[in-house]
């Protein structure tokens, strides 16, 4: 089935056509400033025909009454909204399933959000989600999202609560066959500038072809967030939530594959900065990015489509690695750092290649900040950031931090990050590796060559085989689902 998107459908007529459909039913629950997705549905018209209940636990007392008391007092929380979904949920069925369970779909929305207070001294943000049937009598769905509220007013950011909502809840109902046409329909009558989603996740029956990870990439695809998380068990986490009060080191790279060059620098990265002496070696993430520009395939147009089975490719082998994966539009190393010094105030460190090095120190890359390289450096090099260099071979030369040669108007420039640690050569490297590159890896894969096995991990090697990965060509014909188009090896940025 063709499932289009209307994008001429507004928020009220949304709302009208949940209302006049009788086979839709359910309660609204919503905590702090999210109190208008309901008021859509009143403002409507025919809301008796759609609305079991609303109701608001605005004190925290009434709502652990409710719901329950929490282990870690965070009401705007995943675990708050959750607990709310199985409250209101349960309670539909409980009391209505007999009466009008054989002609219903129940729906619970829920959503605990925080807008901006009074001083303006916060960030607003926010969990929604609804559970919901798509035939009578039928298992339940769940579609959980979080929001970032971006508007610098407190009734803006209620408003644009209210149009995510109605949008969530029309896409459970008439877009759930098309996950893409789902995720767009949720930014109807809404711009990134006002509300971002940089989570969302799909449960239940009607969704179980759907893979979040790809989610999270159209997240970031469709420009409704700058990035997205998602864990080794390739579950999506919220970046704030995963992040929050945490060291992080991040390696960026295409990974395709992921060679034994990508995990010494890792290794040995994150080995020196649990050595800083303002790190707690306990409380330490390591995360390796991938960004759009390297998803994208090479020498194709700048907005090419993205091989979706390539990039699941790619993360099955950094998950199976255990890494934590983070996908982004961040094609600047300083607007990376920016990102996450928002979220962690701890010391991040940023493990990369000398060629990368060679690309910060670039002024052709600033151009479109009025500050030029300056302005960027002053994010890049915070107080509470560090670049860990890991070295490249070329014409026989190790070049490293001590060989690298800025242009002269920033040799000053240079030595003051030197001697202020903020740049740091990762010694103990494995010189072997120096004379591995990732697309010579990659040609050799797709040639059959022997003893490209030697040059990847074992791990690794072994995936690439068996589901005959990036190219490789496996002596007996695939199962069909492996077999899908994968496209060619793509950069923008130089990884070692």
């Amino acid at each position: 089935m063709n499932i289009i998107h209307n994008k001429d459908i507004g928020t009220k007529q949304k709302a009208l056509a949940i209302n006049l459909d009788p086979a839709i039913y359910g309660s609204f629950a919503e905590i702090g400033a999210g109190q208008d997705v309901a008021a859509n549905f009143f403002k409507a018209g025919a809301s008796s025909q759609t609305i079991a209940k609303t109701m608001s636990a605005y004190d925290m007392v009434v709502s652990d009454a409710i719901y329950g008391a929490l282990k870690v007092r965070r009401y705007v929380s995943e675990p708050r909204l959750m607990a709310m979904l199985d409250h209101e949920y349960g309670l539909l069925i409980e009391r209505l399933a007999a009466q009008r369970g054989e002609s219903t779909t129940f729906f619970a929305f829920s959503d605990t959000v925080s807008a901006l207070n009074y001083h303006k001294t916060n960030e607003g943000h926010g969990w929604m989600g609804v559970r919901f049937q798509l035939e009578p009598n039928g298992a339940y769905n769940d579609v959980i999202l979080h929001v970032k509220l971006m508007d610098n007013d407190t009734n803006m950011q209620q408003q644009a609560v209210g149009v995510l909502g109605v949008n969530l809840i029309y896409a459970c109902f008439y877009y759930h066959e098309s996950p893409p046409v789902f995720l767009l329909s949720l930014m109807d009558e809404l711009f990134a500038d006002r509300i971002q989603i940089d989570m969302i996740r799909f449960e239940g029956p009607n969704f179980a072809k759907v893979d979040n990870r790809l989610m999270s990439l159209h997240l970031v695809k469709y420009g409704f967030s700058d990035a997205a998380v998602f864990g080794p068990d390739g579950e999506n986490l919220q970046p704030s939530e995963a992040l929050y009060k945490k060291h992080a080191v991040v390696i960026r790279g295409r990974f395709r594959p992921i060679i034994n060059v990508h995990l010494d620098m890792l290794t040995n990265g994150v080995k020196q900065f649990l050595q800083e002496p303002d790190v707690d070696s306990s409380n330490v993430i390591v995360v390796t990015e991938l960004t759009l520009q390297s998803l994208q395939e090479r020498n194709a147009a700048e907005n090419a489509e993205i091989d979706e089975k390539d990039f699941l490719d790619r993360v099955d082998i950094l998950c199976s690695l255990g890494q934590t994966v983070l996908i982004s539009n961040f094609h600047e190393y300083y607007k990376l750092v920016a990102y996450l010094s928002k979220i962690t105030k701890l010391k991040l460190g940023v493990v990369l290649g000398f060629p990368n090095l060679e690309y910060i120190f670039s002024e052709e890359h600033y151009k479109d900040l009025p500050g030029g390289i300056l302005e960027s450096f002053a994010t890049l090099f915070s107080r509470k950031v560090k670049l860990f260099i890991y070295p490249t071979l070329r014409d026989g030369m190790i070049w490293n931090c001590l060989r690298f040669y800025p242009p002269p108007h920033l040799i000053d420039l240079y030595r003051y990050l030197i001697a202020n640690n903020k740049i740091e050569d990762i010694r103990h490297y494995n010189e072997s590796n120096l004379h591995v590159q990732t697309d010579i890896v990659l040609q050799l894969i797709k040639q059959g060559v022997e003893g490209w096995e030697e040059f990847v991990p074992a791990e690794v090697a072994a995936m690439i085989k068996d589901r005959c990965l990036f190219g490789y060509h496996c002596p007996i014909e695939p199962a069909k689902e492996d077999t899908a188009k994968t496209g060619d090896d793509t950069t923008v940025l130089k990884t070692v």
